[in-house]
């Protein structure tokens, strides 16, 4: 091979791209057969706490796909890294039970406070943005008195009862 010819590479490359990154509507369709499932169905609430915690401008804080699968471990609970929204759907879609929403905010608070020690450091380390910081502390205090509210108003369902067993 001459030290400037990269044509085996070429192909090689272009290869592996055909093969991996098709847009071949067969190869896509079994992709998204993992996807079904984003689908189902979730509890009212996690929509709306979905577009609030998951958007800094109003919790006040960021929450990675890294942190969200660590509130899910912590709990015993086991969900894919994909985007952001389809893990929070995916961590409260089976949710029938106060005590398991009491076990998520709990973590989700945790990381919460977190990023609140973060932000009064660097308020401090920082005095002309401290008041840019205080701004999202009071954000991220606000989401976390919003967990109160949606525990409070959480109706728990029994895996027995049946709506249309009467």
């Amino acid at each position: 091979m001459k030290k400037d010819d990269f044509s085996d590479l070429r192909a090689e490359f272009d290869k592996f791209v055909s093969d991996n990154c098709s847009l071949d509507d067969e190869k896509l369709n079994d992709q998204d057969a993992g996807d079904k499932e984003d689908e189902e169905p979730v509890p009212q609430f996690v929509d709306a706490l979905t577009s609030k915690l998951l958007s800094p401008a109003i919790s006040g804080i960021y929450l990675s796909r890294l942190d969200i699968k660590r509130i899910a471990e912590a709990i015993d609970e086991s969900i894919p890294i994909k985007e952001r929204t389809k893990m929070v759907r995916a961590l409260f879609r089976h949710t029938t039970r106060k005590e398991y929403l009491k076990d998520a905010f709990t973590e989700i608070d945790k990381h919460i406070n977190g990023r609140i020690m973060i932000y009064k450091e660097l308020g401090e380390a920082f005095s002309a943005s401290k008041a840019i910081f205080d701004d999202y502390i009071k954000k991220a205090n606000k989401t976390k008195k919003m967990f109160a509210n949606i525990i409070e108003d959480f109706q728990e369902i029994e895996p027995s009862s049946d709506p249309l067993n009467i």
